[in-house]
This record gives C-alpha cells, sequence and structure tokens, in this order.
C-alpha cells in the first residue's frame, strides 16, 4: 500500500464506520464515541450528516434484516410448541386458551397479509396497464 492510500480522509472513514457499529451496539451515542475514541460532539455533528445518516439506516436496516431472519428460523418451532399447548390436556387452561389465541390471530393475519398481496398485485397490474402505450 503506497502512502496515498493511508490518507487522513480514509483513517476518518473508518472512524466513521467504527462509529455506525457502535451505534448499532450501545443505546447511547456517548457510550458509542468512547468505544471508538472520539469526542461526543465529534459524533452529534457526523450525525447530522446526510451521508451519515444515510450510512447509519442502511446499516439499522442490514441489522434488523438479520434479526428478523434469526426470528423466522424459530417460526416452525415456535408454531410446534403453540399446537403442543393448545392440544395438551395436561397444561393450564389459560396457557391452553392463550396458545389457541395465538394460533387464531396469527392465522388471521395471514389470511389479511394474502389478501392484501393479491390486492396489491391487482393495482399494481391495472397501473402496468394504464401506463402501456396505446395502440
Amino acid at each position: 500500500m503506497n502512502q496515498s492510500d493511508s490518507s487522513p480522509k480514509d483513517a476518518q472513514g473508518s472512524r466513521r464506520d467504527r462509529a455506525i457499529i457502535a451505534l448499532l451496539q450501545y443505546s447511547s451515542t456517548e457510550k458509542a464515541a468512547e468505544v471508538v475514541g472520539i469526542h461526543p460532539a465529534t459524533l452529534w455533528r457526523w450525525l447530522k450528516q446526510p451521508p451519515f445518516q444515510q450510512a447509519l439506516r442502511e446499516a439499522r436496516r442490514e441489522a434488523y434484516s438479520r434479526s428478523i431472519g434469526r426470528l423466522q428460523q424459530g417460526a416452525s418451532p415456535a408454531v410446534a410448541t403453540l399446537l403442543r399447548v393448545m392440544a395438551d390436556a395436561e397444561a393450564p387452561a389459560g396457557s391452553r386458551v392463550r396458545a389457541a389465541q395465538c394460533v387464531l390471530e396469527l392465522s388471521q393475519n395471514s389470511f389479511e397479509h394474502e389478501d392484501l398481496e393479491v390486492r396489491i398485485a391487482q393495482l399494481e397490474k391495472v397501473l402496468r396497464d394504464s401506463d402501456a402505450p396505446q395502440r
């Protein structure tokens, strides 16, 4: 690596990247700044800059997406647990009722979601057809 590859701007970019990671890990900007080794006022200033805000939003979306993926991996065992508790005559009545309520609510939500997907697809088709050149 030559001398120009390690410019102060690159070092600042690296600190900004580390600051974004720290903001995802810690609940306070002060702690995030401390971990990165910058003054909290510097981090506050970066937080007001649109490019930094955009990079932070993208990092948050990515972290959220990974979290949702982990939740989805647990969906099948969660459903199995709900169904097992719901059908278990030995389980307390309150647990069985709550499990049954969850199953019904989640099923209803699923149907509503599917209906919305169909309606959106139909609206998108109408929109595409209306934008198509007329002969």
